[in-house]
């Protein structure tokens, strides 16, 4: 589905269906340098069980004009616009990463607009490692390589899918190496510079989830804990034996944890 928000085309997936804004709605964001293609599953799940889907590319992201947003306000601001733009009042917002500070900001910069909030791989503050910052500025592969192999989970490392012959970590480093350049230095650099997260999870007036990887190395699990302590309405899940990217590494058990917190259609 292509929209038009800020005068540039910008575009989500609708799960497999046509986008009806009268259902419940359900918007999802990417994390650093990711699109849409990272929610295929839990996306096409909920545009088939009574709802609505946007699975949005950020500016300059997939399919989506840039370039790309400087800031977690600024995205959470264009997010808003994407749902104006789709003739959307309210939705059930879910992002990863990069993509859960995202929503969190557009949750308290929007508070009217978010019904329900997800989190998966959050924290209030996700400082990045200067070797990442450095490498991706010189839009090294390098910076790839470590985005993936501190993203993904040991046992990702050595197969974990459940398709033999199909490696999880190539497919993480291949959809990476789609951005174009200057998108991941440009996320990685508003992802670290984001302030906001504790104020944001304080003042947030809707339920929320928070899904966290036993093994994350990139938003640490008692980091995830202690973000869902901040919030009022706030509910944990926790999947064993996984890193950051669980949406890879776990797509069944963060399916679950996604269904059993929004319902067949919220």
């Amino acid at each position: 589905m292509e929209l038009e928000v800020d005068g540039a085309r910008a575009f989500a997936a609708t799960g497999g269906r046509s986008f009806d804004p009268s259902l419940p709605v359900t918007v999802f964001v990417h994390g650093a340098a990711f699109d849409h293609t990272v929610w295929k599953l839990q996306a096409r799940y909920f545009a088939w069980h009574g709802g609505s889907v946007l699975a949005v590319d950020l500016p300059g992201h997939g399919r989506s004009e840039g370039p790309p947003r400087p800031s977690i306000p600024a995205m959470a601001d264009w997010l808003a616009a994407l749902m104006d733009a789709a003739g959307v009042g309210e939705a059930a917002l879910i992002g990863h990463s990069m993509g859960a500070l995202v929503v969190l900001e557009a949750a308290a910069r929007h508070a009217a607009r978010v019904r329900k909030l997800a989190l998966l791989g959050a924290a209030a503050a996700i400082p990045v490692n200067d070797l990442l910052l450095d490498s991706a500025a010189a839009n090294d592969h390098h910076a790839l390589e470590l985005l993936t192999g501190w993203g993904y989970g040991r046992r990702a490392h050595y197969g974990g899918h459940r398709m033999p012959g199909i490696w999880m970590c190539g497919g993480g480093l291949r959809t990476l190496e789609q951005a174009a350049p200057g998108v991941l230095h440009s996320d990685l650099v508003a992802t670290n510079g984001y302030e906001g997260g504790e104020a944001a999870a304080a003042a947030l007036a809707c339920p929320a989830l928070v899904v966290i990887g036993e093994r994350d190395l990139m938003t640490p699990a008692k980091r995830g804990a202690a973000l869902a302590g901040l919030m009022a309405d706030a509910t944990t899940v926790v999947i064993p034996r996984v890193g950051h990217i669980m949406l890879d590494e776990a797509p069944d058990e963060t399916l679950d944890a996604l269904r059993d917190f929004l319902g067949e259609a919220s």
